[in-house]
């Protein structure tokens, strides 16, 4: 190693007077910077509860790109004026400690590492890294008691000193696959929460309907309001509202609460309901009750009988707010709640929609390193060559695989989406996939996908879609074949601290989605190559080398032939790569 490179991974050396940065000024891609170009600040002093930190490697997200598109718009800056109070992006950071504040001299030391859990919490309201915090497309940056004492304690995570820079940052994108196959929903109403019960068209089609047991001793809900619920099912939740103490609102009912949802909602003293149930509902009656559901609720389907048209559900809420779907052909409530699947069935079917991306790799990666992986593994994207990376790329791991696992890749070319996705049922001989995940931000592709899930089938909308974003879902397949779906956003530190044990115990190799790097003032061309989808995997950024040309990872060959020596099989970025890089580059 050279003293150069030594004396860095040391943090040895005066920090600079000043560095650079990108911040971005409002929406669009000319708002990021100066004329194209990053700017150059003043170094702050650091206080005795901060840690000046040096960022040493940043992966570029898509989700970078929504910030960028939607301004001071963005759910995470509410409403921030970004040309007085510029953000700066970069959440999947790897950072190394330059500066100790005298009240931190305990805890911290000058020259370790750490990763950041990007969604952080400090007093109750959220400061996500590189969103209203500045984040990693910075050369230097201060941190404070909002992530060194959040809510949950320290979102810092510290990082061994042989683990390579981008290999840790890259650890914040994983744990974000990790976390949709980890998400625990509710399998019963909410103790201490508000319950809607709405009786639709199809009520008292079949046998008497039943409360059961939805909810465990001792954890009744606060409130039930019914609407248009009458006969044995009314005055079994009259003796159970007694018997448990619940307050129970009944309600006369029409199948919609046209002008009616603030009277609805007044009834339960609430501002949403945590659990909704639908009896015998349509699609009209599920389109006009879903809005009067908050964050986490479960919505139970009884019945399927007037489910004869599609019902319009609002995807984006499945996946930023955490909803569930869940349902029963019975006259029992308590039925429908049970456990949901989230991980992949072991050597069952499954299909990654829209895989070609950094993400979708990740999804596929991960499916072929489990122990118990699928043994139908069908990848499928728009574009033929950008598929084929993953072909490329996991060439050993399919070779692993070889006899337990069927890798199958799939373009539309030409094909109707009906023809498509035909073709992609033929597959399981018609038996349908036991795991669909969706990686392609498409209503279309969602609704289309629903009739290609096996009985028990389990969609993972990964690609959140905005809030609002209606498909057309034939919740039939909810009610009679136990068809779930799961959604997520972000992860948590344990899903964070989990990928980084992976990644450093070997389990795992986050250098694998490395397609590209970057110096600081290429950062923006990074950016506009995440827009345009140009590159298949993501680009790094090392903020310390400020002059280095976007390069893909083959090009490397050329321009820095003794690091393109060190790249893995098919042109993979390592450790010893980027040791090498940054020893030509600082």
């Amino acid at each position: 190693m050279s003293d150069t490179l030594a004396a860095y991974r040391r943090a040895e050396g005066p920090v600079p007077e000043r560095y650079w940065l990108w911040p971005l000024y409002g929406a669009g891609i000319d708002a990021l910077g100066r004329d194209g170009e990053p700017i150059a600040v003043d170094t702050p002093p650091c206080g005795p509860d901060q840690l000046l930190v040096r960022h040493d490697a940043v992966g570029l997200c898509f989700s970078d790109t929504k910030v960028i598109h939607a301004g001071g718009t963005h759910p995470r800056l509410a409403g921030r004026d970004l040309s007085s109070q510029p953000v700066v992006l970069g959440h999947e950071v790897s950072l190394t400690v330059m500066q100790v504040g005298e009240n931190l001299r305990d805890r911290f030391h000058l020259g370790e590492r750490y990763i950041v859990q990007a969604d952080i919490y400090y007093r109750g309201v959220g400061l996500a890294y590189g969103y209203a915090l500045q984040g990693g497309l910075s050369q230097y940056n201060l941190i404070g008691p909002e992530i060194l004492n959040g809510d949950e304690g320290c979102y810092l995570l510290p990082v061994r000193p042989e683990t390579g820079y981008a290999q840790a940052a890259l650890t914040e994108p994983w744990a974000c696959v990790g976390a949709s196959y980890d998400v625990v929903y509710r399998a019963g109403w909410l103790g201490g929460g508000a319950v809607l019960i709405v009786a639709g068209p199809a009520a008292t089609a079949g046998a008497p309907l039943r409360l059961g047991e939805p909810f465990a001793g001792g954890q009744a809900p606060s409130v039930v309001v019914t609407v248009g619920v009458e006969g044995e099912l009314a005055d079994e939740l009259a003796a159970r509202a007694t018997r448990d103490g619940f307050r129970l609102v009944q309600l006369p009912g029409t199948p919609s609460p046209q002008g009616e949802a603030a009277a609805i909602l007044a009834a339960a003293g609430v501002e949403a309901f945590d659990d909704l149930v639908l009896l015998g509902a349509d699609a009209a009656t599920y389109a006009a009750y879903e809005p009067l559901v908050g964050r986490g609720a479960v919505i139970n389907l009884v019945g399927g009988e007037a489910l004869s048209e599609r019902a319009p559900v609002d995807v984006g809420r499945l996946h930023y707010d955490f909803l569930s779907l869940t349902g029963t052909p019975g006259p029992v409530i308590a039925a429908a709640y049970a456990p949901v699947r989230t991980q992949l069935v072991p050597r069952g079917r499954a299909a990654f929609l829209g895989a070609a991306g950094p993400m979708g790799q990740m999804h596929v990666q991960r499916a072929l390193q489990a122990p118990d992986g699928p043994g139908l593994l069908v990848a499928t994207d728009l574009a033929a060559e950008r598929l084929a990376v993953i072909e490329s790329k996991y060439a050993a791991l399919i070779d692993a695989r070889r006899g337990a696992t069927k890798v199958v890749l799939r373009t539309p070319d030409g094909a109707s989406a009906e023809a498509f996705n035909e073709g992609l049922l033929a597959l399981t001989g018609g038996a349908g996939y036991d795991d669909i995940i969706v990686l392609a931000p498409s209503a279309a592709v969602i609704a289309g996908a629903v009739p290609l899930l096996a009985s028990g089938g389990v969609m993972n909308i990964f690609a959140g879609l905005a809030r609002g974003t209606k498909a057309p879902i034939d919740l039939r397949r909810v009610v009679c074949d136990g068809v779930r779906f799961t959604g997520t956003s972000g992860s948590s530190i344990r899903d964070l601290r989990t990928m980084l044990d992976a990644a450093e115990s070997g389990r795992l190799d986050p250098n694998l989605s490395v397609v590209a790097i970057a110096g600081m003032r290429a950062a923006k061309r990074g950016i506009e190559g995440v827009m345009q989808q140009t590159f298949p995997g993501k680009i790094v950024v090392y903020p310390q080398v400020l002059d280095f040309p976007l390069t893909p990872l083959a090009e490397l060959a050329s321009s820095l032939p003794s690091v393109y020596a060190l790249l893995g099989p098919h042109a993979s970025w390592t450790n010893e790569a980027e040791a090498q890089f940054l020893k030509e580059m600082l």
